[in-house]
């Protein structure tokens, strides 16, 4: 019996071995499948000359420890890359399903911004199937030169002073009803809903009445959570979801695109918004926008023309709440302004705007610190030689924005918000990368400042806001953003 016994142990125990042996077998073969499937296709000379790095799970790739790093910590994703592989700022990695080369320094990535011969517009297979083919995220280099001088000069230059009065009179109304409320409220959605009446103000206009605004926005909002998800289409998955409200509003767009075109009052229309710019807009030969261009185009604008106001304004709110300091300080050079202001003005001008140099180095500081977008996506149109290292073709380059912003070889304590940093401040090219660089960098950026600077500066007068749960976790994204959306009592000071 004690024989028995003895042999049944002994057996179990090398079943138990041979399972673990299968086990770290199988591990080990699919660790190295992408690593086989991608690289040995290169050729020997190509292989060796690839950035540092490896490529991961099949069909995952790094993304499992991606979304594991920005659960918590976003900055321990780059940082495990540099800890295992030394600070040459490029890596080999395998994110949004494809082979992608990251890069994070600000030599680097100002040579892969501004080259437009050799690479182009990569974003993920997420991205371009939600926001289509038609806008800005997947095209040449003449197609979108083409669309950028039909359609930006409406939200550049001077033409943003005609937003000035809308922006004003918008930041005063949801600052005084934020401010009578007798309860707290999610400060962030309450901003998204401003950004949001901006942005379909400019690009709507009078025919704005026609739509369900907030209808539109909840239908963003499922969009934007799955710009950079997996392209998983089964129901359940977050891409399914934004895939069906790219459809809702597609079909509420084109409604309204015909709405505008059976208007019989547009010839004689003095007042002209976005959407009207972009039916009738025609390029040096003749060329006018397809359906499909104009829809795509409209997709990105609302979407982006909100989150990054929105975003930008509660955070600079959170960071000059935290320093009292720098909120004083902010504080005391609108002050200035509106002593300095004609008795007979009323609201904000252009000239106006452009004095609040201090202010203006606050919104850089909270861009960099934030880094609402992580990264710009590029994609190789031939094999690229980058200080000694070759990016192959059809490979993704990500320039990782974060990176860049938080490199304390960069910026000094670049986790302490600190303002003062820009005084005096000669920024290396490609070292601050908020919007991008190039010819290809946000349009909208300067409408979003705008709106930034004009809404801080009736809170920073008027106001204070106090945070129901000032430590909740910060959740990464698509956005950084506090979990409950800032939680918070707007509170008007007398």
């Amino acid at each position: 019996m004690k024989i028995m016994s003895m042999v049944f142990l002994h057996s179990l125990w090398l079943i138990l071995v041979a399972a673990l042996l299968g086990y770290a077998f199988v591990f080990g073969f699919l660790w190295k499948v992408n690593e086989w499937y991608y690289v040995s296709r290169l050729g020997r000379k190509m292989q060796h000359t690839l950035p540092p790095g490896h490529l991961g799970w099949p069909f995952l790739g790094n993304m499992l420890t991606f979304f594991r790093a920005f659960k918590s910590d976003p900055d321990s994703f780059i940082c495990d890359l540099v800890s295992r592989y030394g600070g040459n700022g490029m890596y080999r990695t395998f994110l949004f399903g494809s082979p992608s080369i990251i890069v994070c320094t600000p030599e680097i990535c100002r040579k892969v911004l501004t080259d437009h011969e050799q690479l182009k517009l990569g974003h993920p297979v997420s991205t371009i199937s939600l926001f289509g083919k038609g806008s800005f995220h997947d095209l040449s280099n003449e197609e979108h030169k083409r669309l950028r001088r039909l359609t930006t000069p409406p939200i550049t230059g001077q033409a943003l002073s005609t937003y000035i009065g809308l922006i004003e009179d918008a930041s005063v109304k949801v600052l005084e009803e934020l401010s009578s409320m007798t309860t707290p409220s999610e400060f962030l959605t309450e901003l998204r809903k401003f950004g949001f009446n901006i942005i379909t103000t400019i690009f709507i206009g009078s025919d704005v009445h026609h739509v369900d605004l907030g209808l539109i926005q909840n239908l963003y909002t499922d969009l934007n959570r799955g710009i950079k998800s997996l392209p998983i289409h089964l129901p359940g998955f977050t891409f399914y979801k934004a895939l069906k409200a790219r459809k809702k509003l597609t079909e509420l767009l084109q409604d309204l695109v015909d709405l505008k075109r059976r208007s019989n009052n547009r010839k004689t229309k003095t007042k002209w918004d976005m959407m009207d710019s972009l039916i009738e807009v025609k390029d040096e030969e003749g060329r006018q926008l397809e359906d499909e261009n104009i829809m795509d185009l409209l997709l990105v604008f609302l979407l982006a023309g909100h989150e990054s106001s929105a975003h930008g304004i509660l955070w600079t709110i959170i960071y000059l709440t935290q320093h009292s300091q720098f909120f004083q300080r902010a504080k005391k050079e609108q002050e200035e302004i509106m002593q300095a202001r004609p008795s007979t003005q009323k609201g904000l001008n252009l000239k106006e705007i452009k004095q609040m140099e201090y202010l203006s180095k606050v919104i850089d500081e909270m861009l960099r610190k934030t880094s609402i977008s992580l990264a710009n996506f590029r994609q190789a149109k031939v094999d690229i030689s980058i200080n000694g290292f070759t990016i192959p073709k059809g490979w993704k380059v990500l320039v990782w924005n974060r990176r860049v912003h938080m490199d304390p070889e960069i910026y000094n304590n670049p986790k302490e918000f600190d303002p003062s940093r820009w005084e005096n401040h000669t920024a290396r090219a490609g070292s601050f990368l908020p919007f991008g660089l190039g010819s290809r960098s946000c349009p909208g950026s300067d409408l979003a400042k705008l709106e930034i600077s004009i809404f801080l500066h009736h809170f920073l007068l008027n106001y204070r806001m106090e945070r129901i749960n000032p430590d909740c976790p910060i959740t990464y994204l698509p956005h950084p953003r506090p979990s409950d959306n800032c939680y918070a009592r707007i509170i008007k000071v007398t």
